[in-house]
């Protein structure tokens, strides 16, 4: 990032990517608000330095009076699956609370970068429709371009790639590997949802983090993709930590690919780093 010392708002501040980012930001000397409402974020995952505001996107006016630089927002409902039994929480997290950032956003006239999902590029395009999470997660990334080009405002939109790393959760909210890791742990069969063969690519959070950082001081526009291209199957993963399985039945929303293009984002200089097998050895996991 740029010497110049800068204001910098993180929605999700306390969440899994968030905390990283708000640790890698804060390490540079800036000035860091995280706001989070701790839905899914945790107070285990605080960063010295930081500001830490307690609230709701929709209310972001009240709690963050200032006008930062840069607004990373990252704090919407983040689960494909789960988004089926949620409807009315997805809307009211990804929908109300995102247009609530937009219109601050609009008032302030600084600098947006939105965390777009890349299910909307999985199937050959069909998964923007297949779930709620999906669903308005492609919806707000149109909005968010077409605020830019309504107000003139600068922005530029990043899709992620299951991130991994340290600090990541299990449970419904949680992530395929910490669910694997825990699971092995325990001692117990890994369990895969059916059929087994979807894949996935899988990026390690600093290589995330590095990414968002690039985007956010020289990125403009849309369809800046932070992923590995290396693709797994959920099967292949679960197999990495042990081989025994249980499988379940298949899910609606689970989409069977990604889709990957990072292509903007390697034109930035942006490029992975870390590998999924060399983390999994870290972890004192058996291959």
């Amino acid at each position: 990032m740029s010497p110049q010392k800068k204001t910098i708002l993180v929605t999700g501040g306390a969440g899994f990517i968030g905390s990283h980012l708000c640790r890698r930001v804060v390490a540079d000397s800036h000035t860091v608000i995280s706001l989070d409402n701790y839905f899914t974020g945790s107070r285990d995952n605080l960063v010295p330095g930081v500001e830490y505001r307690e609230g709701h996107t929709k209310d972001i006016e009240k709690r963050i009076p200032e006008t930062p630089d840069t607004i990373y927002h990252l704090g919407e409902y983040s689960r494909v699956e789960k988004s089926i039994e949620e409807p009315a929480l997805v809307w009211d997290l990804n929908v109300a609370g995102t247009f609530g950032v937009l219109e601050y956003w609009r008032k302030r006239k600084c600098k947006l970068v939105y965390a777009g999902s890349s299910t909307k590029f999985g199937d050959g395009g069909m998964g923007r429709d297949q779930s709620p999470y999906a669903w308005t997660k492609a919806t707000n990334t149109e909005l968010v371009r077409n605020y830019g080009a309504w107000y003139g405002l600068p922005y530029a939109i990043t899709y992620f790639y299951n991130v991994f790393g340290p600090g990541e959760r299990a449970g419904d909210y949680g992530t395929v590997i910490e669910i694997f890791h825990q699971q092995h742990e325990r001692g117990g069969p890994l369990t895969v949802v059916a059929p087994g063969t979807q894949k996935r690519n899988f990026t390690h959070i600093d290589d995330i983090v590095e990414g968002i950082l690039l985007v956010g001081e020289k990125g403009e526009g849309d369809d800046f993709g932070l992923g590995s291209e290396h693709e797994y199957t959920v099967l292949e993963v679960a197999n990495m930590f042990s081989k025994e399985i249980t499988m379940l039945p298949e899910r609606p929303g689970n989409r069977l690919s990604s889709g990957i293009d990072t292509s903007k984002s390697r034109a930035l200089g942006w490029s992975v780093k870390h590998d999924l097998e060399e983390y999994i050895k870290s972890l004192n996991t058996p291959l």
